[in-house]
């Protein structure tokens, strides 16, 4: 294990740096949070992740590691004796844990976030669309993942849980703007219950921004960088 002094650059109220935050948590890590401006970027940033120049990244003594997705990975594998698991030990379990953590990415959050951004009611109701078809695969890879239990990852919080966790506060703030049921308990009961249970821990508590907070921002957004005319 590398020891050093973690910090983690990160932008409110942005899902990726969350998901740092509950696996640093989640494994009782003490670190220093930097909030950073995206349109100001800091020197530290720019030093850092020269190359992308996006948050989050996890600067662990002399070392920078970027991406929200590879950040996880290295917290679990250089701290795998401290905490809980965070990535299944089974290389099968593993890779399937990160191709849906994929999914919540490439897929989910593009399509609720795309959302927000429609300037059309032709563009919304295809995102509204495609949030539900993604949110549906993952009623089904719940299923299977958690073989029964409380957690993507069994019985504790894994690699899916804090990806797709990280996006609750989003996705319910788009619930919100849009006026459309995303989360439908009808469509998706195996993960409406997922939800309840991941809201009602520590670690999604102190992590999560208030939902309020994130519509307003969301709305802030629409207005000042998106072009997206207000609903009446």
């Amino acid at each position: 294990m590398v020891e050093g002094e973690i910090k983690l650059l990160g932008t409110w109220p942005s899902p990726f740096a969350i998901r740092v935050k509950m696996v640093l948590e989640q494994k009782g890590l003490s670190y220093e949070y930097l909030e950073d401006d995206l349109l100001n970027k800091s020197e530290l940033l720019l030093k850092h992740n020269p190359i992308y120049k996006k948050v989050p990244v996890l600067i662990h003594g002399d070392r920078a590691i970027c991406e929200s997705l590879v950040i996880l990975q290295y917290i679990d594998e250089n701290w795998s004796k401290t905490g809980l698991p965070v990535l299944p030990v089974d290389p099968y379990e593993r890779t399937n844990a990160r191709f849906w953590a994929i999914h919540v990415d490439d897929k989910l959050l593009t399509s609720f976030i795309g959302i927000l951004k429609a300037t059309t009611e032709e563009a919304k109701a295809e995102k509204i669309a495609d949030t539900h078809a993604a949110l549906e695969l993952l009623e089904g890879a719940f299923k299977k993942c958690s073989a029964g239990k409380d957690f993507f990852g069994g019985d504790s919080i894994g690699y899916i849980d804090v990806t797709l966790g990280s996006c609750l506060a989003w996705i319910k703030a788009a619930e919100r703007i849009s006026g459309a049921k995303l989360l439908d308990e009808t469509k998706v009961p195996l993960l409406m219950e997922w939800v309840n249970r991941f809201l009602a821990t520590d670690c999604a508590k102190r992590t999560l921004p208030d939902v309020e907070r994130v519509e307003k921002y969301g709305r802030d957004l629409q207005v000042t960088r998106w072009n997206v005319v207000p609903a009446k």
